[in-house]
């Protein structure tokens, strides 16, 4: 269990959780089967719009850190509307980070702490979680970052 509120949390933070997203193609924003959550595949976002760019071309470590941070808001803003109430999460389990960049970038692992370190900013040790970070060619709308999770619940 989460030993403390994730929305007082949050305010700490001085985080407000976006309005959710629709998907842009044939797909849910979220499935969940028993109590694990699988959110889909969010690209980043600033001032509204598409984050486009490639790391070690266009973007810099630190703008796809904030990148993957930015991401992570949203996904928390996914997952708050298909739960109604984000203190019911028990455990982040699983983090998939693919970073638009330069076959030479090797930083991705750097730029998806923005998502790991926010959830565990948010959720305690419940926020610490499995993870994978990929260096791909290209990402939908050229975002510089697309994240899913896995998450428990009860």
């Amino acid at each position: 269990m989460i030993e403390h509120d994730v929305y007082t949390r949050l305010k700490d933070l001085g985080i407000e959780l976006p309005t959710t997203g629709a998907p842009a193609a044939a797909y849910v924003m979220s499935a969940q089967s028993g109590n694990v959550v699988y959110l889909s595949g969010h690209i980043a976002k600033k001032d509204g719009k598409v984050w486009a760019g490639k790391l070690g071309e266009t973007l810099t470590t630190e703008e796809g850190y904030a990148a993957a941070r930015s991401t992570a808001i949203d996904l928390l803003a996914t997952l708050q509307a298909h739960l109604g109430d984000l203190n019911r999460v028990t455990r982040i389990v699983k983090v998939l980070s693919l970073v638009n960049s330069t076959s030479r970038f090797t930083e991705q692992h750097l730029v998806t702490n923005g998502a790991s370190e926010l959830f565990a900013e948010v959720f305690g040790d419940q926020g610490k979680h499995a993870r994978s970070a990929f260096g791909v060619a290209q990402i939908p709308l050229g975002a510089c970052v697309e994240i899913e999770v896995t998450v428990e619940v009860r």
